[in-house]
């Protein structure tokens, strides 16, 4: 049976006094050194142009930089074999690097994001499928709020490697709306009535100039796509607005809006 306090004991037996007092000054020299360190380091940093965060994020690295030094030199003047205590920390740091790499993934995105400023709280912007105005911008995650309403965590690992469309920096997004119209409607008159539908509909920017384009033939109908562009913070009642005036506007044209339907034709069996 092992006896940790024996082991102890010989241990503390084998501390000569002078290793003592030589660990004693070398840790503190090293908090002498950790100190002015630091203080040269937070100097640094506030000449940079880095955010607040960044600015802490970066000092309690170089904190733990600098006070696993200290214990390493110090655990050296106690006579520790060198050696063994720096694989030992190696094959720590390799485990926690294992065990926490989606972790670190996103820290590292998280920083990418907040230095490199690609979108700020507030923007509305869309990556991976998923849009929604930035709420949040943490070192692990970026918070979205969706225009449904609900609350969508991107991991910044990914979201630092994607594609990200910023709408808010450019002050404007473009209105796509699809319109299916009946075969036998004329095009100019469709057209006519997705122009006016664009006129009667509020917000909706003059430039770059509206458009519509005969798109593509569907089993039922030709469809149609209005082009436009609203400011970001007016796009969503723009769209709807858009929307109803379309329809609106096809009524008064007479145009038919197909939809799928399904003819039953019920014959009498010959007796």
């Amino acid at each position: 049976m092992f006896d940790l306090n024996g082991a102890l004991e010989r241990f503390a037996g084998k501390l000569a006094l002078e290793n003592i007092l030589a660990a004693a000054v070398t840790l503190l020299v090293c908090m002498v050194a950790v100190r002015l360190l630091l203080k040269l380091a937070r100097r640094l940093l506030c000449r940079t142009k880095l955010e607040e965060r960044i600015r802490r994020y970066i000092l309690m690295l170089v904190k733990l930089v600098l006070y696993t030094l200290t214990v390493v030199f110090t655990a050296g003047s106690l006579g520790v074999n060198m050696t063994s205590l720096v694989a030992l920390l190696s094959v720590g740091s390799l485990g926690v690097t294992l065990a926490a790499e989606d972790v670190l993934g996103n820290v590292a995105g998280g920083l990418v994001i907040l230095s490199s400023h690609p979108f700020a709280i507030g923007d509305f912007i869309e990556s991976g499928g998923v849009s929604g105005t930035v709420e949040e911008i943490s070192l692990n995650h970026t918070r979205l709020i969706t225009p449904d309403g609900l609350t969508a965590l991107l991991p910044n690992k990914e979201l630092a490697a994607s594609k990200v469309t910023n709408y808010t920096t450019l002050g404007r997004r473009r209105i796509v709306w699809k319109m299916s119209a009946a075969y036998d409607a004329p095009t100019e008159t469709v057209k006519t009535a997705c122009y006016r539908a664009v006129e009667a509909t509020e917000h909706i920017l003059p430039d770059p100039a509206p458009a519509v384009y005969l798109t593509a033939f569907g089993e039922s109908g030709i469809d149609f796509t209005v082009y436009c562009w609203a400011l970001a913070e007016d796009f969503w009642t723009t769209q709807f607005a858009l929307a109803e005036n379309l329809r609106a506007e096809f009524a008064k044209a007479q145009v038919e809006i197909p939809y799928n339907k399904l003819d039953v034709q019920i014959t009498k069996a010959p007796k």
